[in-house]
């Protein structure tokens, strides 16, 4: 497993709906390594920190497996780099094998993962498909959130290792599924609620949605 690319935002504002709106979600690669602290990666940033940053989604990662894919869905190709919006675009982990609350390391990095990326209009901006939300969600391709445990550098080309995973064994493409597809059961979304590392909105979405299926 490998950090293929390191990309930061180039933050700009774009119109919208007939609106002016700010968004972090344009990257340019970074070059030579860059310092990740507990709120993301220094130089980075984003537009609406209601739903996105803070400490349980600090740093977000892509698999470039799914690359080919959306090239092939949007008829684009290549696609750059962070296409995505995401900070890291990795090779060799993707949704199905990641588990919420694994710990990984990159170099001196620590990093554990708190949740699927759910993703916004600014996406459908960027890509220029309006239509590409659901079939985003529904494809299971949603890449994920970190928050970092331990601060470090990080640069393109490091190689990653596994340093321990959740006994829970919730894949990020089963939470996915619990938190916006209507998948999973009460076991279910129970097994992942006593997983300590989950985003606090995920949390609080799949409370919500289990106290429904109790009454």
């Amino acid at each position: 497993m490998q950090v293929l690319h390191v990309n930061l935002a180039k933050p700009q504002t774009v119109i919208i709906h007939g609106k002016e709106v700010s968004t972090g979600i344009y990257k340019v690669q970074a070059q030579g390594p860059v310092q990740v602290g507990l709120l993301g990666l220094e130089g980075d940033g984003q537009a609406d920190l209601t739903v996105h940053g803070g400490y349980h989604q600090a740093v977000y990662a892509y698999p470039v497996e799914h690359y080919a894919f959306w090239e092939n869905e949007l008829g684009i190709a290549p696609l750059e780099s962070g296409a995505f919006g995401e900070n890291l675009t990795l090779k060799g982990l993707i949704e199905t094998d990641a588990c919420i609350g694994d710990i990984l390391r990159i170099e001196a990095l620590v990093l554990q993962i708190t949740s699927a990326r759910i993703p916004c209009f600014k996406l459908s901006n960027k890509l220029n498909r309006p239509d590409i939300l659901k079939p985003f969600l529904q494809s299971g391709r949603s890449g994920f959130y970190f928050r970092v445990l331990q601060e470090a550098p990080v640069a393109a080309g490091s190689h990653i290792e596994i340093l321990e995973r959740d006994s829970r064994k919730v894949t990020v493409r089963e939470l996915l599924g619990m938190h916006r597809l209507g998948e999973g059961n009460p076991d279910s979304i129970r097994r992942a609620l006593e997983i300590e590392a989950l985003a606090p909105l995920v949390r609080t979405d799949l409370e919500s949605r289990l106290e429904k299926m109790n009454a």
